[in-house]
């Protein structure tokens, strides 16, 4: 089917190759990955890893994924009623559903566990290759700062993915979504939220797993009840480089303003092309304004306009987003504007790896501990934010009902490179 089907570790070997035929057991250890239609094998089997037993990360010794027939998702959503919509995007169409805690069969509509449906859209070019993707890596990738996946469904033409639920929806919601519906983001929330997702991509950049996330971006970050933050849609998550390589080479794909230069420009994918990524999302949350937007006079790319002002203490007035005046120190927001300079260098080879920026930005909430936040008089003339709510187009906002005016669609950056 082509690349992200499988990558191969230090410490084991996930694979996945899909059966022609659709039926067959869940995954076996160490062999080939083909879905059923039937459920019933995996009645006894306790569902997703506690997060008790991975609290710093651990690929599984074998996925644990329930496999769920179309008619328990059809009855767990209410027959993929529309008042469950949770958001569209290019996949398909995510719904909210209701199944047993304990052994995930599905419930009385309103009542159990709920949980997150992604149904296909069978007009998806890229559908079943992106739905491999995700059982492939979350159906063996265990951490607290990645979004659980329960089960799937493979069902003639049917492809479904069944996902923990995350109350709050998307990162990219709260930042540039509805003002009179939703709180604007605290520094301190904001800071929590960039540790957790800098502690995911480190997992995956660890030597153990090695694998490439590939479309870092406010959307694909998710936040639970707490703002707890995790990162979800592995759909185009790659394996990394491995026999002494610094790159593998993979058709162009991922999101404009997100994507890391080297990558667009060679389609040569690095380790540390998603720390360019992780410094785009930083930025936004400095700023509180989008990666791109081609309605805001002046600066369309979010990086383009900030980066000359980013090694400028004196600069920090015009960065920062005004819904957070007065709560930072000016030593933590230049430590944190410093840090997203790194992680936007250039060079992939300059950026720090992630393990690092996740211990810059624990030294950061440190120093913010300490220190006394800045006078709301930093800036004179407060700096008015343009945003434009458009929403998220991609089917993760699992807290928010569908909004599909976005302006972060993935799509191939250079449609020539192949796989």
């Amino acid at each position: 089917m082509g690349n992200c089907l499988g990558f191969q570790s230090a410490g084991s070997n996930l694979s996945a190759s899909p059966s022609t035929s659709g039926k067959a057991s869940s995954y076996a250890k160490g062999g080939r990955f083909s879905a059923s239609s039937s459920s019933a094998s995996q009645g006894q089997l306790s569902f997703g890893a506690s997060e008790d037993t991975c609290i710093d990360g651990e690929i599984l010794p074998t996925s644990n994924l329930k496999a769920f027939s179309f008619g328990d998702l059809k009855s767990a959503t209410g027959n993929f009623r529309n008042s469950t919509v949770l958001g569209q995007g290019g996949f398909g169409t995510v719904y909210k559903g209701f199944v047993d805690e304990k052994t995930l069969a599905p419930t009385k509509f309103g009542s159990g566990m709920i949980v997150a449906i992604k149904k296909l859209n069978p007009e998806s070019i890229q559908g079943f290759q992106e739905w491999q993707s995700e059982v492939n890596f979350l159906g063996r990738l265990c951490h607290p700062n990645l979004v659980k996946l329960l089960g799937y469904c493979w069902e003639d033409q049917e492809l479904l993915l069944v996902y923990e639920f995350m109350q709050r929806g998307s990162l990219e919601n709260h930042l540039f979504g509805r003002v009179s519906t939703i709180e604007p983001l605290s520094w301190d929330i904001r800071l929590k939220i960039a540790i957790d997702a800098a502690k995911g991509l480190a997992f995956l950049h660890s030597p153990d797993v090695k694998v490439i996330y590939r479309d870092f971006k406010a959307s694909n970050i998710l936040l639970d009840g707490h703002y707890n933050a995790k990162i979800s849609d592995f759909g185009i998550a790659k394996a990394g480089p491995s026999g002494g390589d610094s790159h593998v080479t993979t058709r162009i794909i991922g999101t404009h303003g997100y994507a890391a230069p080297e990558y667009v420009a060679t389609g040569h994918l690095y380790v540390k092309s998603d720390v360019y990524g992780f410094g785009v999302v930083l930025l936004e949350l400095l700023t509180g304004l989008r990666a791109l937007d081609m309605k805001r006079a002046g600066k369309h790319n979010l990086v383009d306009w900030a980066r000359p002002l980013l090694p400028y203490k004196s600069k920090l007035n015009l960065l920062m987003d005004a819904r957070i005046e007065g709560q930072y120190s000016s030593k933590a927001a230049s430590l944190a504007a410093n840090l997203t300079l790194r992680c936007l260098e250039s060079d992939p080879k300059r950026r720090p790896p992630m393990k690092e920026v996740e211990e810059v930005l624990d030294r950061i909430v440190a120093i913010q501990g300490k220190s006394k936040p800045l006078s709301k008089s930093i800036s004179s003339t407060p700096r008015q934010h343009h945003h434009h709510h458009h929403g998220h187009g991609r089917e993760h906002g699992h807290g928010h009902q569908n909004e599909s005016q976005s302006s972060h669609h993935r799509s191939p950056l250079h449609p020539s490179q192949q796989h």
